[in-house]
């Protein structure tokens, strides 16, 4: 790394780390230390994307960008020097594809020098829950390079999965595959090029569709997201006890995907059966809705808590008041811009986390810089220095207890709703009941039939 390319990626890490919960990397050991590589990513979270796989790869990222970013001649300087790479695509540039041999060109120029290139096949962002069908870029840079470099260049499929694409302080999974064999492929790009661009592409569309929940039809996809609310905090938990794990040692990816294959086993078998599970979840839902509760109040219902852990809560909510009233004074403004600006700027949903990432990073050391100076004419630098220090800690610690209020005040509707309409709390629970009851049963007879897939 360069030096001004290592500065941008500090940066980087710390905004990731201020935006999200965690930033989880599988398999980072399959992408070498040195030499040739090219990385092809899913694209679900516009800009974000290329900062996630930046911070977890521990070299210069030349990324492949849209020629349309570099229209800007201070964006263009700025991409220049973090190593980005223009590509010419049809739809914002139809007269300019023969460009793309200067794409071509710079990237066996990065591969001379032992680079590692990031593309996007895919072409766009997208909002679903899917891998789209890719372009054949990728597998043309990697055979033309390959044809006369053999076995020098590795070609991995990286897959980002975020477990809230706009919200704050959620979790995302950076899945790098394994290594593509690009000789295998070699011979038949001598014989045909187009045959073996095409067959290369396939194999990375699947090695890529691997690394991420893949799921083709959008019903299915919103059927996996309410087995998943319901359900695989169940499943986590039967992994762990089984296998003897910690929560961030069980691999919720494999878990959806495994969902999503049993989805599509009972569709092929029992479609109707599938049809009622999804229409109970669908009158589930709605009555939460009807009575504006939460699934987890509901669960928390079947699952009392032990009376030490509730006393250590109800502990935590009066002590922590305080602290919350401190942490969302200083940090209301700088929390509220950017997810203003986000709801009135992007234009798509794989836009939103972008804009207001984009914009906490300049109205956060604002806010902060702004607030930290009127304490210090106020007290003096000690107090000043003190006070910038609380000022993030008191707005993590804050946010934790509006999400901890939200569960208090849906498990109050639910205790006022269980006093004055006891046969409507009573159907929740039922409902509930049934359906991961339902659920039970379905896991097990997949299981059985599958000879113990395992998830």
């Amino acid at each position: 790394m360069d030096r001004f390319y290592r500065g941008v990626r500090a940066v980087a890490r710390f905004w990731l780390w201020f935006f999200f919960k965690s930033v989880d990397v599988r398999h980072p050991d399959r992408v070498p230390h040195d030499g040739p590589v090219l990385l092809c990513i899913n694209h679900p979270n516009n800009f974000i994307d290329s900062l996630v796989v930046g911070a977890a790869v521990p070299r210069k990222v030349h990324y492949l960008a849209t020629a349309a970013l570099f229209r800007n001649a201070l964006v263009a300087r700025f991409l220049h020097a973090a190593g980005a790479i223009p590509v010419w695509r049809k739809q914002d540039d139809p007269d300019k594809m023969d460009r793309n041999t200067d794409t071509f060109a710079a990237c066996a120029a990065a591969f001379e020098r032992g680079a590692l290139i990031a593309i996007y096949p895919e072409g766009t962002t997208h909002a679903e829950a899917r891998v789209q069908r890719i372009k054949t870029g990728a597998a043309r840079i990697a055979l033309a390079w390959e044809a006369v470099h053999p076995r020098t260049l590795t070609m991995l499929p990286v897959g980002l999965t975020f477990e809230a694409r706009k919200s704050f302080r959620a979790r995302v999974l950076v899945s790098f595959g394994a290594a593509l064999p690009l000789h295998a492929y070699a011979d038949a790009y001598r014989e045909d090029p187009v045959k073996a661009v095409d067959a290369l592409t396939r194999h990375l569309q699947g090695a890529m569709e691997a690394e991420v929940v893949n799921v083709e039809r959008i019903d299915d996809a919103r059927l996996l997201q309410s087995i998943e609310a319901l359900y695989r905090d169940v499943l986590a938990r039967e992994v762990m006890e089984a296998r003897g794990l910690g929560p961030r040692d069980v691999d919720l990816v494999r878990l959806s995907r495994s969902i999503v294959d049993a989805i599509a086993w009972f569709k092929s078998r029992e479609p109707e059966r599938v049809e009622a599970i999804w229409q109970r979840i669908r009158t589930y839902r709605a009555l939460l809705a009807q009575y504006h509760l939460r699934d987890d109040t509901v669960r928390g219902r079947l699952e009392r808590l032990p009376t030490r852990q509730r006393l250590v809560y109800s502990w935590d909510a009066v002590v922590g008041f305080p602290v919350f009233v401190y942490g969302a004074l200083v940090n209301l403004l700088p929390y509220l811009l950017p997810r203003w600006l986000a709801r009135h700027i992007a234009r798509k949903e794989t836009d939103y986390a972008t804009v207001r990432l984009l914009a906490g990073i300049v109205a956060v050391p604002v806010f902060y810089g702004l607030e930290t100076w009127l304490v210090f004419r106020a007290a003096g630098g000690l107090m000043a220095a003190l006070f910038a220090i609380s000022l993030p800690v008191s707005g993590l610690l804050a946010y934790r207890y509006v999400a901890g209020a939200g569960r208090f005040r849906s498990r109050l509707r639910f205790a006022l709703l269980a006093a004055t309409h006891e046969a409507a709390a009573r159907r929740l629970v039922v409902e509930r009941q049934a359906i991961v009851g339902e659920l039970e049963r379905a896991k097990s007879e997949w299981l059985a039939a599958t000879k113990g897939s395992s998830f």
